[in-house]
């Protein structure tokens, strides 16, 4: 009689609806800062701020939370963007010549475009397009191109205005289309060269100030088509602006300087500005690309430009200068300045600009700067802040934060000048530690740990002789000419690339952090609400001690400082445990109601109890062959022969393998359960068979999880405190620990010693070896009803379900080829699935999820999310592990974001998209984190193209609909207002707010 183990079974419908109220994937919120900004603008009346980056992408910001994206279709850099004020539309320029205007439109809560393309206009320019101006009416745009040509495009339908294209030729001296004459001397050649700046009049609407590259600028009047002035400038025009009253505008200029030119009613050509001034001279300086000039009451106006630095000395700056009088300050930021606006008074009737921050938009971050305090500080952002101010190296995502830790972490944060539940964490390159509010949009930056103080680095100051802070004559010269002053927070360059943290993990009941580093170390820190100055205790446990014949060739430990250091308010260091050989930490895992810490790196793990400052146990899992092990990360003198060699026998040994497979006789009982698995079952259609890996692979010992859990491990009736450690060749160690106070009572055992004086314990109890040596990615610990145990203190203190103690426990383990489940404590093998050879899909991360139910309050589910390389989600339900659902999330060509996702508790998850952004994406039903917000808008509010039927009456008037992107815009059938957006915040930027 034949037997079929894998039947295929039909689908049941009862099954199916409750998996569409469990599983949906939607990629919700972008975090973090754009990548490769390109352009920005602003607009007054709605305070909405836009920024277009070079793949394409604009991303509209308002208060917290207000946030639209749109894409253009072509991935070409926007090189200008432009906001009809008040309307919410405005235009992009491409770097391929083309223009296209976007609009804001009401549409489904759930959609994925918030923006959408209305009209876009042909490349119909004989020459590239170099800057734009939308006049004040925002009926006409003005287009000036390379060519010296200007056209003028009627908006919103962007088509040609006829007969009113302004092209300047010179023909026998004359300037044709105006009666307005160039002197012999300035003449030269047959055009006037690129235009370089176009602005409007502010007082008399159609009349635009035409600047063009060789220093000449005009005064158009667009009403009666003449040439109201000339003004014969003599150096290479950058940028033009107006003052507040129209009677002069100022200039700036290649050469690093600028002029003010008066505009008079009376000639009409102006050979002389009324000053011109090289602010960095009187050596040759670089070029002022942009200049604003903002009245105040006070009489001094404020004078901001960008650039202008002195070419041989300062001449790789990224500089910003603002003046106003005597006051003067050359802001030096660490990456290239892209734009800036000014926030001020736009009222017509208003006399002065009175200017109140400046906007800076560079290259990596965003920058704000208070105008209106003396001193002009920086004001903090509530969002794109750089998250990668320093390299990220990895992150973590904590939910259902308690108030009072939260609460402690506020006021840690605004201790360094800078009620929610979600709480994420990166960990930086530099040795720091940011901590984000995710339980928004916007992601905002709460506090920042640092843990270069508790070492000496590379790069001490206090170490550096040659430090111009300790040399007062040195200073006193720096501080002279420029007055530099170092903002912003992007600093790509580490002090010591040994501070880089690898891992961490928070305990939110016990306000314990343990972060673990590149060098070997690992810190133990509490949280503290005082300054503290004080030595930090430090601990050494040597992974090798056992070990002869190995030489680590890698980088040195970090150097503790040998005395008392401060500490600001927040997380400060307890305990350093020092790994030897000091290679990376690959894992940690903390337990703070045991006051114990597991790490693991390339050579082994080790358990250090922090309590009593001792260390329990180190274990050493390397290979006799694992000679790359000893030369770390950080190391030179790795072989790229040895390399090679290495990687044609492994592929001589897969073939070999291939072609006649010998199975070792097994020692244990774990194998011979393992093989009688693999023997009595066929490969499921879905499954691919594992091709077995060499034992004589490289870094075979690497540590890849640790893990606690109080479960039985010796026998079926005692449970207890063990720990779990798995490594790259699918070895998984498995150890009972003595806890004082914790178990069968063994201190009384003792003669009732006091907890103090009784050490901790830690005996093997299991080791297990996975049949085809495939790296372990996670274990998990089930109890008796299948659901992963809870996290320290939540069972002893009533904050989650106590687990089942009562029935038999099991064990997850998920390697990069398959996920298996072992009873406990004979573990011997339950069930499994294999995620192989298919099209090399190999698992790269493992989490336990709870999805809850739309349709049901008190229904969810655990269940198991697996991460391929291929960047697909496989969700398996446990410890069953039947297949649930599947989603292609992330792109299988996009490594490094596969390598950082993260995933929460409830469903949600994060990966880098950029060095600089965040994706963040859902894959449960019910939980969504996505903009709900509203813009109220100087126009009427047109149905979408892709709606049915007229809009509903109620779109009309002061009303509020949410709306997801922009459409074409259509003739206004109707006058009034109308709102389109949602979330009933305060329609301005809310910068520093």
């Amino acid at each position: 009689m034949m037997k079929f183990r894998f039947r295929r079974q039909g689908t049941d419908p009862q099954r199916e609806k409750i998996k569409q109220e469990l599983f949906a994937f939607n990629k919700t919120v972008e975090h973090g800062f754009p990548h490769q900004p390109s352009a920005l603008a602003f607009d007054p009346k709605l305070q909405l701020m836009a920024i277009g980056t070079k793949s394409g992408a604009i991303k509209i910001y308002g208060a917290p939370g207000v946030e639209f994206t749109g894409l253009h279709n072509d991935t070409t850099a926007v090189t200008q963007i432009h906001f009809l004020p008040g309307q919410g539309r405005l235009l992009s320029l491409l770097d391929d010549n083309t223009i296209h205007l976007w609009e804001l439109v009401a549409g489904p809560l759930r959609e994925s475009v918030i923006m959408s393309r209305l009209l876009s206009h042909p490349n119909l320019f004989a020459t590239r397009v170099t800057v734009l101006l939308l006049l004040k009416s925002c009926d006409l745009l003005c287009v000036g191109t390379e060519g010296g040509g200007v056209y003028f495009l009627e908006v919103p339908s962007l088509s040609l205005k006829d007969n009113q294209t302004l092209v300047f030729v010179r023909k026998g001296g004359e300037v044709l289309d105006s009666k307005a004459f160039l002197p012999d001397d300035y003449r030269c050649g047959k055009s006037l060269g690129p235009v370089e700046a176009l602005q409007e009049h502010p007082q008399q609407s159609g009349k635009i100030l035409i600047g063009y590259s060789r220093g000449l600028v005009v005064l158009w009047d667009l009403s009666i088509r003449h040439a109201e002035q000339l003004f014969l400038g003599k150096q290479q025009l950058e940028s033009l602006v107006w003052e507040r009253s129209g009677n002069l505008f100022v200039c700036s200029h290649n050469d690093g300087g600028y002029s003010v030119w008066a505009v008079t009613s009376g000639s009409t050509c102006n050979h002389q500005p009324v000053s011109s001034t090289i602010p960095y001279g009187p050596f040759p300086c670089k070029a002022i690309s942009k200049i604003l000039w903002r009245t105040t009451q006070a009489g001094s106006p404020v004078l901001l430009y960008s650039g202008g630095m002195p070419r041989a000395s300062y001449g790789d700056r990224h500089c910003l200068t603002i003046q106003q009088d005597k006051d003067h300050v050359t802001l030096d930021f660490t990456s290239r300045v892209i734009d800036f606006f000014t926030v001020h008074s736009v009222e017509q009737e208003r006399e002065f600009d009175e200017p109140s921050a400046v906007v800076v938009l560079l290259e990596e971050e965003l920058v704000v700067i208070d105008l209106q305090t003396p001193g002009w500080p920086s004001m903090p952002t509530p969002y794109l802040a750089p998250l990668h101010s320093s390299a990220i190296t990895c992150s973590c995502h904590i939910s259902s934060v308690p108030p009072k830790l939260w609460e402690r972490l506020v006021n840690a944060g605004k201790a360094q000048q800078r009620l929610f539940s979600k709480l994420v964490y990166t960990c930086h390159e530099d040795g720091t530690v940011r901590f984000w509010d995710a339980s928004g949009v916007a992601l905002t930056p709460l506090y920042k740990l640092s843990t270069a103080n508790v070492f000496h680095t590379d790069c001490d100051p206090s170490d550096d002789p040659q430090d111009p802070s300790n040399d007062p004559d040195m200073q006193q010269e720096e501080e002279e000419w420029p007055p530099f002053r170092k903002v912003g927070c992007f600093d790509p360059y580490s002090d010591d690339p040994r501070l880089g943290i690898q891992k961490i993990s928070l305990c939110k009941y016990s306000n314990k952090l343990v972060v673990a580093g590149t060098a070997g170390q690992v810190i133990v820190l509490g949280l503290s609400d005082e300054r503290s100055d004080h030595l930090v205790d430090v601990s050494v446990v040597d992974l090798l001690y056992d070990r002869e014949g190995f030489t680590w060739k890698g980088h040195d430990r970090l150097e503790p400082r040998s005395k008392p250091a401060p500490f600001p308010p927040g997380f400060q260091p307890l305990v350093v445990v020092q790994c030897l050989p000091p290679a990376s930490v690959t894992a940690v895992a903390l337990h703070a109601e045991w006051n114990l810490i597991a790490f693991g790196t390339s050579h082994g793990f080790g358990l250090f109890d922090y309590h009593r400052r001792n260390a329990v146990l180190a274990r050493c899992t390397l290979h006799p062959n694992d000679s790359l092990a000893m030369e770390g990360p950080l190391s030179r003198v790795k072989s790229l022969k040895k390399s090679l060699r290495q990687s044609f026998r492994r592929i001589r040994k897969s073939r070999v393998s291939g072609k006649k497979r010998t199975i070792t006789t097994p020692t244990s009982k774990v194998q011979e359960a393992n093989a009688a698995l693999a023997e009595q079952e066929e490969v499921a259609p879905v499954q691919r068979r594992i091709e077995p890996r060499s034992a004589d692979d490289s870094l075979s010992g690497v540590v890849r999880c640790v893990c606690f859990a109080d479960t039985f491990l010796r026998d079926g009736t005692h449970h207890g405190p063990t720990l779990w450690a798995g490594t790259n060749s699918g070895s998984v160690y498995a150890y009972a620990l003595e806890v004082p106070g914790v178990g069968s009572g063994r201190v009384c055992e003792r003669g009732g010693a006091s907890e103090s004086s009784v050490c901790v314990e830690a005996v093997l109890g299991k080791e297990i070896q996975l049949m085809h040596r495939a790296p372990v990615v996670s274990i998990c610990v089930l109890d008796g009803r299948g659901k992963p145990l809870p996290d320290p203190y939540e069972a002893s203190q009533d904050l989650a379900i106590a687990p089942d103690m009562t029935n038999a426990h099991s064990v997850l383990i998920a390697s990069e080829e398959q996920l298996k489940v072992f009873s406990l404590p004979k573990v011997s093998a339950k069930t499994k699935f294999k995620l192989t050879a298919h099209e090399g899909c190999r698992v790269r991360k493992v989490a336990m999820v709870v999805f809850s139910s739309t349709a049901q309050e008190d229904y969810s589910e655990h269940t198991l999310v697996c991460l391929t390389n291929l960047g697909d989600m496989h969700l398996f339900s446990i410890p069953a592990l039947r297949p649930q659902v599947r989603y292609d999330c992330i792109r299988k060509e996009d490594i490094s974001g596969i390598a950082s996702c993260v995933f929460t508790r409830n469903g949600q998850g994060f990966y880098l998209i950029s060095p600089s952004e965040y994706e963040r994406f859902s894959l449960s039903a019910k939980v969504l984190t996505e903009p709900l917000c509203f813009v109220q808008l100087d126009r009427p509010l047109e149905p979408t193209p892709t709606s049915r039927g007229p809009p509903p009456s109620g779109l009309h008037g002061n009303h509020s609909v949410c709306p997801t992107r922009l459409s074409y815009p259509k003739p206004p059938s109707t006058a009034g207002n109308c709102c389109c957006c949602g979330d009933q915040q305060a329609f301005h930027l809310g910068l520093g707010h």
